[in-house]
């Protein structure tokens, strides 16, 4: 028998927005948050404030306005970044734009598209596996999934951002330490279908992601410089093969998961390492929010943190959940991924 989870209390922060895609907190504890439409979004004094709506965001398919980080330098230079959808440049690409929030709280300004070019598919498949989490790691770079926009040859394509976890500087260039050599200067890793969750593990700062599967095998990967993760799916006349293993025998090296779900999939998205006491056997875990599974999938890693050595499904009464985000009070949010979407919070006991 496993061991129970933690006790823990739920209550509603917020209910009614906007589909709500990602989260992030400034240092004095504000809660922003990002609106698939196309709204970047803050709690202020609990009530919801617009920061800024960009005009060339375009919402379709599995795209829109999607990944939300804080510079770690707020406090000083008040800035934020995200990812979305967008037809500034006329023909679609996925893009990561840095912003300054106005020292009023209410507008943001200065405005600069720092990566461009994230592909997009064609025609119908247009906004189809866009990825696109954003995370400040430990080290102090960006860190951007990418989804690999159903292109056959994306992933495995070492010019290509799709596919990718990118790891680069807030002007957005690649930063130092990338493996680079015949790969663009801004990939860490490559051979993804479609990441939606990136997480640093407290104590090593060692990331993680969280990827969507085909019909078979969710994944979460330890991720190294360099690191081919497998998924490959070039078919029969260089089509896009919807069932391709999610780690290639065809790919020299292809690095295995370190927890897949096998069939079916249930389409993790968004996670955290839960870090504090109060989390009880939690401390330390990935806990990842679920969408197809409506969960919360908590995973315990081994010391290595190469094996699952215990998971536990919880939170399973909210539906769809979009992402898992820890709070500066230690608090769990959740975000549920529903037309009029709620942010829950998850408090331990204390």
């Amino acid at each position: 028998m496993g061991t129970p989870p933690p006790s823990f209390g739920r209550s509603f922060v917020a209910q009614g927005l906007g589909r709500v895609w990602d989260l992030a907190f400034a240092p004095d504890g504000m809660l922003l948050f990002t609106e698939r439409s196309g709204a970047i979004r803050a709690l202020v004094n609990g009530a919801p404030v617009t920061l800024a709506t960009p005009s060339d965001v375009v919402a379709q398919s599995e795209g829109g306005m999607m990944g939300l980080a804080v510079d770690p330098g707020f406090t000083s230079n008040g800035r934020i970044y995200t990812c979305f959808l967008s037809n500034a440049a006329g023909p679609l690409d996925v893009r990561v734009v840095r912003w300054e929030l106005d020292t009023a709280l209410v507008t943001l300004g200065a405005r600069s598209d720092i990566l461009t070019g994230i592909p997009v598919g064609a025609g119908s498949q247009a906004g189809r596996h866009s990825g696109c989490r954003l995370r400040f790691g430990p080290d102090g770079f960006l860190w951007v999934t990418t989804g690999d926009a159903v292109i056959a040859a994306s992933a495995q394509d070492p010019v290509s951002l799709g596919g990718k976890v990118l790891r680069i500087t807030t002007e957005g260039v690649g930063a130092p330490g990338n493996p680079g050599g015949a790969l663009r200067p801004e990939i860490y890793t490559l051979g993804h279908r479609n990441p939606q969750g990136v997480a640093f593990r407290p104590g090593s700062g060692a990331p993680y992601s969280i990827e969507h599967g085909t019909g078979c095998d969710d994944e979460v990967n330890a991720l190294v410089p360099g690191g081919n993760y497998g998924w490959n799916p070039i078919g029969g006349g260089g089509l896009y093969d919807e069932n391709a293993p999610m780690t290639s025998a065809s790919v020299p090296g292809a690095i295995p998961a370190v927890w897949s779900t096998g069939c079916p999939t249930i389409a993790p998205s968004g996670g955290t390492f839960l870090s504090g006491t109060e989390w009880g056997v939690w401390n330390g875990a990935l806990a990842m929010a679920v969408l197809k599974g409506s969960q919360v999938r908590v995973l315990a890693l081994d010391a290595p943190g190469a094996e699952v050595a215990e998971q536990w499904t919880s939170l399973t009464d909210y539906g769809r959940l979009r992402v898992a985000v820890q709070g500066p009070d230690g608090d769990l949010y959740l975000v549920t991924d529903s037309a009029l979407s709620a942010i829950i919070r998850i408090t331990p006991p204390r």
